[in-house]
């Protein structure tokens, strides 16, 4: 049962004060624990593909991160660069100030933007920082998300003071359908919140605590 957990891992590692030790310790364990992918800063992805190009392990990394502020031609650079360096998953943050300004067809451009530059190379999956938002933007985001034909939705970056809840995983489940993946992130460090956000619906963890979830324990990172 914990075995088949780790697909639903992104085993992530998204810290600005990363050492290359730390990459390779993330690559090593997602290769023998089969996780889904490893989710890590642009500028690491040529090192985790060139370790990971064998294996079924994927290199997941994120765009725009971790404001969303950036300008949609910069996250489509940021995409094209990513997938060229071997990246076949891309996290991109929405303009979170867009949203809340009420400015819909924005973050929807926006995210069209990055999901056109990844089509062909890289699933897409959108951060709509739910910490930040109130439930009526959670429920726009996630429309958004889903009109822009994005992969995925996923809750958190887990540098906004806030993580996944389940309740917020019921929630764009709800609002996406059985057609798009949701991505529970930030805060899920345990076996038991993990399997809490799989019945909710999530359909992968973003976790740095993935080695802890598998063996059960409690694990203390972050994110």
């Amino acid at each position: 049962m914990r075995k088949d957990l780790a697909k639903y891992i992104d085993h992530t590692q998204l810290k600005p004060d990363t050492k290359e030790e730390k990459i390779q310790q993330i690559v090593e364990e997602a290769k023998e624990y089969g996780f889904a992918s490893v989710c890590v800063n642009p500028y690491w992805v040529p090192y985790c593909y060139n370790y990971l190009k064998e294996t079924d392990v994927k290199v997941c990394t994120v765009i725009g991160f971790p404001l969303g502020s950036f300008s949609t031609a910069t996250k489509v650079f940021e995409t094209k660069q990513a997938i060229q360096d071997g990246a076949t998953e891309v996290d991109m943050v929405i303009n979170v100030g867009e949203l809340k300004s009420g400015n819909d067809d924005v973050v929807k451009e926006d995210i069209q933007a990055v999901v056109k530059a990844a089509k062909g190379g890289a699933l897409t999956k959108v951060i709509i920082e739910t910490s930040l938002l109130t439930q009526n933007e959670k429920i726009r985001a996630c429309k958004l998300a889903k009109e822009a034909g994005a992969d995925f939705v996923k809750t958190s970056t887990g540098f906004s003071g806030g993580g996944a809840s389940v309740e917020d995983i019921r929630l764009m489940r709800e609002i996406v359908g059985s057609e798009m993946g949701v991505k529970a992130s930030g805060g899920v460090r345990d076996l038991e919140t993990t399997e809490a956000m799989i019945e909710a619906g999530a359909t992968r963890i973003g976790a740095s605590a993935g080695v802890d979830i598998i063996a059960g324990n409690k694990g203390t990172s972050d994110y």
